[in-house]
């Protein structure tokens, strides 16, 4: 049988994406449009605009005309908390259909999107719930006089101004969420760009902001791909922060963008995160099902936080390869409206070359592949499928262990002292997250304390909407999530005020 998503798009609600500028959805100028072509089928989903460096110039012009009206950054605690927690409660309400236009645009399958926390609509509602308690808690100092006289030193933090926010393809509930809500509870003004492959999801949510409350103009969004909608974006001269999400490589073009104007930056840039199992792991089969299931669950590995490195104790590696192995047997793919499917194909006919790539190199640099590592056929060949894909015996310093592959690889690299391990996870030019997998907490928390990543998980992994969440090196900079995150889109403000008459 043929693999197809079109009948889902008239029950989905799936309608031709626009621009919103100043409160008004609307065609883009020039009048180009993109085509967007679903992951697992090749079929045309959908259209949507592609905004000109004119239509990113009235974003940010609204934007700014919205920021210095004081309509959102001026407004009532009270009322921007109204707002956020309504917003809560509408994306609970919509979540059904956001993970179906979730489906239809980067092929994440029902069935993952409504029980895994981090990638679900739930998580998103929560970030914004989160946020909200804090806008009427971001608050300065006061500071007794440092130099005697009867003053008072105060702190004050005040808005950032206006933000571009820029989101990947894999998780838009999530990373919509973990940039929109706290520069939104900060008084920010947004111009957002969602991915060209996952457009029609943030469309919709931005839709339920409106609904919400949020005056126009407070966010504003422009589609289309990085070239020319990115660039115009993150070359602005009137942004005052930009908050990315995706590929190392663009990353450093947006902190050579911001130089010029000394814009703030927060970035999120990838990972090549290690699982640590030690021989007294408290079960060897759940910790390699639960890395080799981030591997290859749901998003297939396009995942930046993913453990696609699983660094294994001598005593317990042919236990882990073969409960990897197994689970990796297990991983079904096809329609991801069917309950049946638990993982996504690759974004894209690029990204599949890529990890095909990346397969070819692990296998020319002498690791042993122990399953998968082509490219699925059948009735799945219209779709960009792989295998899910293990490499055992791997030196830590081949392709496949040092460079984000974002694909459904799993390297497999053994060790025999804990230093060694620790060695062996911290060589990498990134530092996102971890995996700790170990029965003696003494041994979980200091090998935690040693490795240099912004996430760490023992025994298991989560991010919640309280915790900063970002990395070391060349993970990025910056934390998205909890008060860090919220402060990150305010500038500190001192104010100095004398009691008295008399001079100093």
């Amino acid at each position: 049988m043929t693999l197809t998503v079109q009948p889902h798009r008239e029950s989905v609600g799936l309608k031709a994406g626009q621009l919103l500028i100043d409160g008004q959805w609307g065609p883009g100028t020039g009048g180009a449009t993109w085509t967007h072509h679903h992951p697992a089928t090749g079929e045309a989903v959908g259209e949507f605009a592609i905004a000109t460096a004119g239509d990113v110039d009235a974003a940010v012009t609204a934007a700014r005309g919205a920021f210095e009206s004081g309509a959102w950054s001026n407004a009532r605690a009270g009322k921007r908390i109204k707002v956020l927690h309504r917003y809560g409660e509408l994306l609970r309400e919509n979540a059904e259909q956001l993970r179906a236009l979730q489906a239809l645009d980067n092929s994440v399958p029902l069935s993952f999107s409504s029980t895994i926390y981090a990638t679900s609509v739930e998580a998103a509602a929560d970030v914004f719930d989160h946020h909200a308690g804090w806008v009427d808690k971001l608050g300065g100092q006061t500071l007794p006089p440092y130099q005697g006289g009867d003053h008072l030193a105060m702190t004050f933090r005040e808005p950032i101004g206006v933000v571009a926010a820029i989101l990947p393809w894999n998780a838009p509930f999530l990373l919509f969420a973990q940039k929109v809500a706290p520069a939104l509870a900060a008084g920010c003004t947004v111009v957002l760009k969602p991915s060209e492959y996952c457009t029609f999801t943030v469309l919709r949510m931005v839709e339920l902001l409106a609904d919400a409350g949020l005056p126009p103009g407070t966010l504003n969004v422009v589609t289309g791909p990085g070239d020319p909608v990115g660039e115009a974006l993150i070359t602005h001269q009137d942004i005052d922060k930009i908050s990315f999400t995706g590929s190392r490589a663009v990353g450093k073009r947006i902190v050579e963008a911001s130089a010029g104007t000394l814009k703030r930056v927060s970035l999120e840039l990838g990972g090549k995160s290690p699982a640590l199992v030690f021989a007294d792991a408290p079960n060897v089969g759940l910790a390699a099902a639960t890395t080799i299931g981030a591997v290859t669950m749901g998003l297939s590995g396009q995942a930046c936080v993913a453990n696609t490195r699983a660094l294994v104790h001598r005593d317990v590696y042919d236990e882990f390869i073969a409960a990897a192995h197994g689970m990796a047997a297990a991983i079904t793919y096809g329609d991801p409206f069917d309950p049946g499917v638990i993982s996504a194909p690759l974004i894209n006919e690029r990204q599949l070359g890529r990890v095909l790539g990346y397969i070819e190199k692990g296998k020319e640099e002498g690791a042993r592949l122990v399953t998968g590592g082509e490219r699925l056929g059948g009735d799945l060949a219209a779709g960009n499928f792989v295998a899910p894909t293990i490499f055992a015996d791997v030196s830590n310093d081949a392709t496949v262990a040092q460079e984000e592959i974002f694909g459904p690889v799993l390297a497999v690299v053994p060790f025999t002292e804990e230093e060694e391990a620790v060695r062996l996870a911290n060589d990498t030019e990134y530092g996102l997250g971890a995996s700790v997998f170990s029965a003696d907490a003494q041994r979980a928390f200091r090998v935690s304390r040693k490795l240099r990543a912004g996430t760490i998980g023992v025994n298991g992994f989560q991010i919640e909407p309280h915790l900063p969440f970002g990395g070391f090196k060349q993970s990025g900079l910056g934390r998205e999530g909890g008060l860090s995150s919220i402060e990150a889109f305010t500038e500190l403000k001192s104010v100095y005020l004398p009691l008295t008459d008399e001079l100093m």
